[in-house]
């Protein structure tokens, strides 16, 4: 059987992020993709210029749809929107592995997630989640508190996440500082994931792209530590060939498909 995950997410009408950036990492990773939408948004390389919410109920009926016919393996989640859709969404989740990649603003800066919805996020999906991918700023503002600094704060705002709820904690260290890029896996133990630091602005997506690449692996039945390992270099090669691209005026895509195209 063809392995399959299904992303729960916005859309991205320019094609580098949500749903669209989703379905291209699961093609890019062998896996097939269905998608239930939250929302739709208007935006491109440079701005969010309008944000459409999907009504619970259809959502609902989406998640529905899918899983009644389609033998879904693994299930990534990104941007929710508010308390009535999360709700709706971890009322309708099977018992599958959950990357949950906590959407809150976009890479033009515009918010994704309004404050109303942090906690029913907090209360009802982390405890869902077989892991949970935010970058520095998002998990600051699950906990709270400021983003981390350092890989010390960075690792005790992983384990003050995972006790809410996640069997694992990936803290992305791409907003952090330095020539390296280093992100944390928090589990019962602690894997880092090191990388050079690539300078480019085309890295809309990053977050979406990485979330949806853990979840193929996991789709494929890959342990936790390999799908994270096998996403965290596939991801810095499509930063690598993200300039090759050339796409929009502002903060271009990840070049998804860069083991693939010419």
């Amino acid at each position: 059987m063809t392995k399959t995950a299904l992303t729960i997410a916005g859309s991205d009408s320019g094609g580098g992020a949500g749903i669209q950036a989703d379905l291209k990492a699961f093609s890019a990773l062998g896996v097939y993709g269905a998608s239930v939408l939250t929302a739709i948004t208007a935006q491109n390389t440079v701005d969010v210029r309008a944000v459409d919410a999907v009504a619970p109920p259809m959502i609902a009926a989406q998640m529905s749809a899918v899983l009644d016919d389609i033998a879904v393996d693994a299930i990534k989640i990104g941007m929710v929107g508010g308390p009535e859709a999360i709700a709706v969404v971890a009322a309708g989740l099977p018992d599958l592995p959950v990357v949950l990649d906590p959407v809150m603003i976009a890479k033009s800066g515009a918010a994704l997630l309004p404050d109303s919805a942090i906690e029913a996020l907090v209360s009802q999906l982390l405890p869902r989640a077989t892991i949970l991918t935010p970058n520095l700023p998002e998990a600051a503002r699950l906990l709270g508190t400021k983003p981390a600094t350092t890989e010390e704060e960075m690792l005790a705002q992983g384990r003050a996440l995972r006790a809410l709820g996640p069997r694992f904690v990936l803290m992305k260290g791409g907003h952090a500082d330095g020539p390296v890029c280093t992100d944390l896996l928090v589990g019962t133990g602690v894997e880092r994931f090191t990388a050079p630091r690539i300078h480019t602005r085309n890295t809309h997506g990053t977050g979406c792209s990485l979330s949806a690449a853990i979840a193929a692996g996991l789709a494929q039945g890959l342990p936790m530590t390999d799908a994270v390992r096998r996403a965290h270099g596939w991801l810095q090669g499509a930063i690598r060939a993200a300039d090759g691209l050339g796409i929009g005026r502002g903060h271009g895509p990840v070049h998804h498909f860069h083991e693939v195209w010419a």
